[in-house]
């Protein structure tokens, strides 16, 4: 199986629909105060990160 480009690990994880619902709502809300797109993995991914204080190698701020 090959690696993806950014090594990057690809896990299923099963999260109340209610969370994921409040999580898509902040999402937009996010979009807008960025000005892009944030998506509830976006949110996810960052809340994660925060939490454990991890870091993905190039830490430059992108996720």
């Amino acid at each position: 199986m090959a690696q993806s480009k950014k090594g990057n690990t690809q896990i299923n994880i099963t999260i109340p629909t209610v969370w994921k619902d409040q999580l898509e709502n902040l999402a937009r809300i996010y979009s807008v105060d960025e000005g892009r797109t944030v998506t509830f993995l976006d949110l996810m991914r960052r809340g994660i990160k925060e939490k454990y204080q991890l870091t993905d190698g190039n830490d430059d701020g992108q996720e």
